[in-house]
């Protein structure tokens, strides 16, 4: 027998006794079927039971996410039975230190992905046989309304069961911390360091796993109406009354289209299409390639209906609901264009500077500004020209969520959070109902929001963006590229200078360390290259500014920019070897 005979004869005894042990009938018949395959000498099954047995999928900032299968290093009932075990621990243990005699609770909720709700319900019946307080959602909504809950009800715990956009074969667990868990700036945010660490010692630690049988709470629908009374009331009707706007509005085959409708309807916006084949949650995302509204072509189908019915506004949410895109009829082109989260960004920002300066007169300006590293500058100069703090962090609203005195922070993978005070973190639902303020705002002065872009160029610079992202096979050819980049670091991009080279994983008294490089160059050009936290991809996020003085000089200070960034873009692939 070769050696690699009996690995292979060992991994099946490993899969049969993980299959003896699995709740769920499904998994553990799928994995006996594996384990005849590969038997047989079916090289395939071979290679998916040595995948889903290579290791032990590890719990860290962003939860867990993966595929759905039988396995330790896949999403399974096995698996979340003993990430909630863990999480339970660690919850039990950070109360009674912070306060004694508490009893703690958390709230659990779940999209409409396969698996989810099960996952939610066995992570309430764990929660409640470890003695913590357990609320579970009374159906799929949005994260957000999580999000919202784990303030609104004052918990120490949260547990979103979603993989958010990732493809109809994943599935994950996001965690969040409150009340008496975590300091004051993290109540409500998603788990940063050292927090991941912890919760992942406590779920190594597991022996044994109880359910309870009943004892938890299943949330009132009322919940959700809550959250959608928060949302709407965001608007400012006195500043900002206009509500003439059309808008066609696509959930993406997720759990967000009833919710957001109602809030933007409560909020006054009542002319919303929804777009039929996508309207209701679908697990199989049939309509589109990849479930993510930057991906080419997921907004086909709004842009069509939009384009149909005269729209002045398309709004899209991802599966959960925590990330929004827009899109609107550039008239540069006469073409349907979706904005990049950069401009969204902004546009907000600026939106949010307004609505401030109208509500406080001429009171100091207090409050902070923030995005994240890899996302544009343009943020920097708008919230500074108007006399507030600003600050960059470290990718992620894990991080900007926790900036003290936050009124608005974004990034640039379309997460934008516009009323931190109620859900602290991400929220497309939020975010669309101040997009459509703004919208609608333009509109009966007579603009589009193309128009108040151009307004920001011509005070602050056009800021132009662009990525690439490399995906890979192999996670050991993302340290190779980043290696090559640390040993031979480029001088030059887009025919100017390197003058600021940072290595990001060093750390400084503002950014904690991170895996990346980041390079500004004499022309203010700015290039980011990183490894993805969520995906197999390296990153690289590209950024130049041009100067223009008049609305004149938009259409060159255009083309100007794109033919600096193709340049650049073309110096980041001979830099990484491509």
């Amino acid at each position: 027998m070769t050696s690699s005979d009996a690995a292979l004869e060992q991994l099946i005894i490993d899969a049969r006794e993980w299959a003896s042990k699995d709740p769920d009938p499904a998994t553990a018949a799928a994995l006996l079927e594996l384990t005849a395959l590969a038997g047989d000498g079916d090289a395939g099954a071979a290679q998916e039971l040595a995948d889903s047995f290579n290791g032990t999928l590890q719990f860290g900032t962003a939860g867990l996410r993966a595929a759905l299968g039988p396995g330790p290093n896949r999403m399974n009932r096995v698996v979340v039975r003993r990430a909630a075990a863990g999480l339970a621990t660690f919850l039990a243990e950070a109360v009674a230190v912070a306060s004694p005699g508490t009893r703690p609770r958390a709230v659990v909720g779940y999209d409409a992905r396969y698996n989810s709700d099960i996952f939610a319900r066995e992570t309430a019946a764990i929660f409640t046989a470890a003695g913590i307080e357990a609320l579970l959602m009374p159906s799929a909504l949005p994260t957000p309304v999580l999000a919202y809950a784990v303030r609104a009800l004052d918990c120490d715990g949260g547990v979103m069961v979603t993989a958010s956009h990732n493809p109809p074969q994943d599935n994950g667990y996001k965690v969040y911390l409150g009340r008496h868990a975590v300091a004051d700036s993290g109540r409500g945010a998603q788990i940063v360091a050292p927090y991941d660490a912890e919760i992942a010692a406590q779920i190594a630690a597991v022996e044994s796993v109880t359910l309870a049988r009943d004892g938890w709470t299943v949330l009132p629908a009322s919940i959700a109406k809550d959250y959608e009374a928060a949302m709407s009331g965001l608007v400012d009707r006195e500043h900002f009354p206009a509500r003439d706007l059309r808008i066609v509005l696509t959930p993406m085959h997720g759990v967000g289209g009833e919710t957001a409708v109602s809030v933007l309807e409560a909020a006054g916006f009542t002319d919303v299409t929804l777009v039929e084949e996508q309207a209701r949650p679908d697990p199989d995302f049939p309509t589109v390639a990849f479930p993510n509204p930057e991906e080419p072509g997921a907004l086909d189908l709004a842009l069509a209906a939009a384009e149909e019915l005269g729209a002045d506004i398309v709004l899209a949410n991802d599966p959960d609901a925590d990330r929004a895109a827009v899109a609107a009829l550039d008239p540069s082109t006469g073409a349907w264009r979706m904005l990049r989260g950069d401009e969204v960004g902004a546009l907000l920002g600026a939106h949010m500077v307004a609505r401030l300066a109208a509500s406080a007169g001429e009171e100091p300006r207090e409050g902070v500004f923030a995005n994240s590293i890899v996302s544009s500058r343009l943020l920097s100069r708008i919230a500074t020209s108007a006399g507030y703090a600003h600050e960059e962090t470290l990718t992620g609203f894990k991080w900007i969520s926790r900036v003290p005195g936050l009124v608005y922070g974004y990034e640039e993978a379309l997460g934008y959070c516009v009323a931190p005070g109620l859900v602290r973190d991400k929220d497309g639902i939020s975010a669309a109902v101040l997009i459509a303020e703004m919208a609608a705002a333009a509109k009966a002065e007579g603009k589009t929001i193309w128009d108040t872009l151009d307004e920001l160029y011509l005070i602050h610079g056009l800021h132009a963006s662009d990525q690439l992202s490399i995906r890979v096979a192999d996670l050991g050819l993302l340290d190779a590229m980043m290696n090559r980049l640390r040993v031979n670091p480029p001088e030059s991009f887009g025919g100017s200078a390197v003058e600021v080279s940072t290595d990001l994983a060093e750390g400084s008294d503002s950014l904690p360390p991170t895996d990346g490089l980041l390079y500004l160059t004499k022309d203010q050009s700015r290039v980011i290259i990183r490894p993805s936290g969520t995906e197999p991809k390296l990153k690289c996020y590209l950024e130049v500014i041009q100067a223009v003085e008049s609305a004149a000089e938009l259409p060159a200070a255009r083309q100007a920019a794109r033919a600096s960034l193709d340049e650049v873009l073309q110096d980041v692939r001979e830099a990484l070897g491509l």
